[in-house]
């Protein structure tokens, strides 16, 4: 409460101030006019030249009433106008004006973002899992209840918000309707648990990624909806060993998985049901002579997954193609199976 108190201090201030400045020149523009019968043009650069103290001459020959009425105008909007400047160059200088700019870059953002990824929480593994999607080109929305973390979030670039990413305000907020997907990397097993449970209720097709300490709350992340749990801990151990015992093999995984790499690439391809692929075998649909793709396996509508497919396997509606091959071939064959 009390840090959003001082924002509303800092935000009201040079407003505050302006305001100041422009009654005293309304102020200055009416006694003049009113005490010398000027017009209302000769009252206003009179009273400019008096506050901004330049010294020019007077614009007519000032009564005693009027030369009064400026030596008050001067005690008091000299001061209103420095502080005024004074407030203005201090918050530019501060950031105030940048952080307002950010905060409506941030909230334009998340008004048209669509087809993103959530990303809850911004700590060692958030932050890199962030920085890979934004590799692959794909939209994100950071969620960190954390201010450092989301500043930190803030300064690499990304749309965050500072909040609880289990509350379905903040969700809905990020824009959960419009979301392709939502990774759930908070602090604790608890936070995931509450947070892929609200994002379930509020999108219920939704796909949603969980990490998981301990096997116990693995389970409760997928009673809770998640789609796929992930245990750090564990995935480390197995490529630990993997790499120790086939490190050709890895080395490959990692070339071929790599957004980084430029010459080959691993990647899914849904089939549309509109798509000539459909009904054709892999063979019948010339992808290795077309594309020089390799289809690693085929992902069917009911989950199961078939690897190192025959030639004569048939493509369905629905399936998707693991397929390993150059990117701009990829594309071109994603293309067809999306039309």
């Amino acid at each position: 409460m009390a840090g959003s108190e001082g924002g509303i201090a800092r935000v009201r201030g040079p407003w505050l101030a302006i305001t100041l400045l422009a009654l005293v020149g309304l102020t200055g523009t009416v006694g003049y006019a009113v005490l010398e019968g000027w017009s209302a043009w000769d009252a206003f650069y009179m009273t400019v030249i008096t506050v901004t103290t330049v010294g020019y001459r007077e614009v007519h020959e000032l009564s005693r009433a009027g030369q009064v009425f400026t030596v008050l105008l001067l005690l008091g909007g000299v001061g209103a106008a420095l502080y005024t400047f004074t407030l203005v160059a201090a918050t530019v200088v501060e950031g105030g004006l940048p952080k307002r700019l950010q905060w409506r870059w941030r909230a334009s953002m998340l008004e048209t973002v669509s087809n993103h990824f959530i990303v809850c929480g911004y700590g060692r593994i958030g932050s890199t899992v962030a920085r890979q999607l934004r590799r692959e080109r794909v939209p994100l929305v950071v969620i960190d209840r954390d201010p450092i973390r989301c500043q930190a979030a803030l300064d690499d670039g990304f749309v965050a918000i500072e909040a609880d990413a289990s509350r379905e305000e903040i969700l809905r907020r990020a824009g959960i309707e419009r979301a392709r997907g939502l990774i759930a990397v908070v602090g604790t097993d608890a936070e995931n648990v509450y947070t892929v449970l609200s994002a379930h209720v509020l999108h219920p097709g939704l796909f949603i990624i969980g990490r998981a300490e301990t096997e116990d709350a693995g389970h409760k992340l997928k009673r809770a909806g998640a789609n796929r749990v992930i245990s750090p801990y564990q995935i480390g151990a197995i490529q630990i060993a993997r790499t120790a015992l086939r490190p050709a093999v890895v080395d490959f995984v990692e070339l071929a998985t790599s957004s980084e790499n430029l010459e080959l690439a691993i990647e899914e391809i849904p089939v549309a049901a509109s798509s000539a692929l459909v009904s054709k075998s892999i063979a019948g649909a010339s992808l290795r002579q077309r594309y020089g793709i390799i289809v690693v396996g085929i992902q069917r509508q009911d989950g199961t997954m078939e690897f190192n497919p025959e030639p004569d396997t048939a493509i369905r509606a629905g399936d998707k193609l693991v397929v390993l091959g150059p990117p701009p071939a990829l594309k071109r064959l994603e293309t067809e199976a999306l039309s």
